[in-house]
């Protein structure tokens, strides 16, 4: 139709690879298995696939140390840079008490 442009998909990343690069895991392979078990949603859907893509702006909910994370993507990382590097990535929606 004229008029209409055609807006470019939004970068995505792999779920599992998005976990170790933020260092919300330790490995890779624990971020892997993390992503399979089920234990995290993203976008409020169940995730039980490594490759599940995440995008800026999607929202993770998990469990970790025992106390449920929400968090929002800010960005997604190009590398698994230090720690300050990966605290940019995303927030915490959940204040913890």
């Amino acid at each position: 139709m004229p008029g209409m442009v055609a807006s470019e998909p939004s970068p995505t990343m792999r779920i599992d690879k998005f976990l170790w690069f933020a260092r919300l895991t330790r490995s890779r392979s624990a971020a892997q298995a993390l992503s399979e078990s089920g234990a995290i949603r993203l976008d409020g859907r169940r995730v039980d696939r490594a490759h599940t893509p995440v995008r800026t702006g999607s929202v993770i909910a998990m469990v970790q140390n025992g106390a449920v994370r929400v968090l929002r993507v800010e960005k997604l990382p190009v590398r698994r840079g230090p720690a300050t590097e990966a605290a940019l990535l995303c927030t915490d929606l959940v204040e913890q008490s």
